[in-house]
């Protein structure tokens, strides 16, 4: 089984290239670290790849890219992929940071990028934007959250981490509660991207950072029940839903198996579990914009 331990970068297409360019750099403060015509590539201000932009006819995740486990080589996980019975393809070059690669499509039809070796890019002063950590989860709207999840827990090593009734599944492949999660809807597509940023005070800054731009919120501040981040939600020029949060439960210690202990959490030590379906959204209730629509 191949092991992915960290989430990297997810490629969105988008019909208006400039435009999303100002948005990641100018709104979330990402940088540009290659670019032409055609493309762009996004990293944090810590130095780390978060986000590829590509011109298409409409906004979506079209590629999502991991991080093995240290050592792993290609050749194993090409082995690893053949024996699932999944079609595959070296990629060199992928982004400036990332030389060589596997290419395969997962259930719902989003390309996953693999590879093991990365490099950073140098660390660089904010220019005033909210300055996110690291992207820290992709969350999508599939059709059998069932086969997505098991396909991501038996060829890629993630383990659940919650679900919500037999709809909605969080999964992680590191510390983090969940670095991607999967909900049922009749039609397959992106659902949000989460930016983790360093504490409260920084969610705080992010809402007001979003108001100066004339970009309000859709939902939160809030706390989620289920992993217990705080966050706040919002679209971007693109119709896309974004999340900023910060407080995400974490295992240090997969053996012990339980989420490290909170004041805030309903049972100590809190395992895994599913949840009832009709368990809310949020500790605080549903945020000053009422009922987030479509979410789950």
């Amino acid at each position: 089984m191949i092991q992915v331990r960290r989430l990297a970068h997810a490629t969105l297409s988008t019909p208006d290239l400039d435009k999303q360019i100002d948005y990641w750099t100018g709104v979330v403060d990402l940088r540009v670290v290659e670019r032409d015509a055609r493309r762009a590539v996004l990293a944090t201000r810590l130095g780390q790849e978060a986000i590829v932009l590509e011109r298409g006819d409409h906004a979506d995740l079209t590629r999502i890219a991991f991080q093995a486990a240290p050592g792993s080589d290609l050749a194993s996980m090409e082995a690893a992929l053949s024996k699932a019975g999944l079609s595959h393809e070296r990629r060199s070059d992928i982004t400036p940071a990332v030389k060589r690669a596997l290419a395969f499509s997962d259930p719902k039809g989003t390309v996953v990028e693999l590879f093991s070796e990365c490099a950073f890019h140098p660390v660089t002063r904010t220019e005033g934007g909210v300055n996110p950590l690291k992207i820290g989860h992709v969350a999508s709207r599939v059709t059998d959250v069932e086969k997505v999840a098991n396909f991501y827990a038996e060829v890629l090593g993630f383990r659940v981490s919650d679900w919500v009734g037999d709809h909605f599944v969080f999964m992680r492949c590191s510390v983090d509660h969940h670095m991607v999660n999967f909900v049922r809807y009749d039609t397959p597509r992106l659902h949000h991207l989460a930016f983790e940023v360093k504490d409260w005070s920084e969610i705080h800054r992010s809402c007001e950072i979003l108001a100066r731009n004339r970009i309000q919120l859709v939902w939160g501040p809030l706390r989620h029940i289920v992993g217990h981040n705080i966050a706040a939600y919002h679209r971007n020029s693109d119709d896309l839903r974004v999340e900023f949060y910060c407080e995400m439960d974490l295992m240090y210690d997969e053996a012990l198996g339980y989420w490290q202990p909170r004041p805030w959490h309903e049972e100590v030590p809190l395992y895994p579990k599913r949840w009832p379906k009709e368990t809310l959204r949020s500790a605080w209730g549903f945020g000053s914009f009422g009922t987030f629509p479509g979410y789950p």
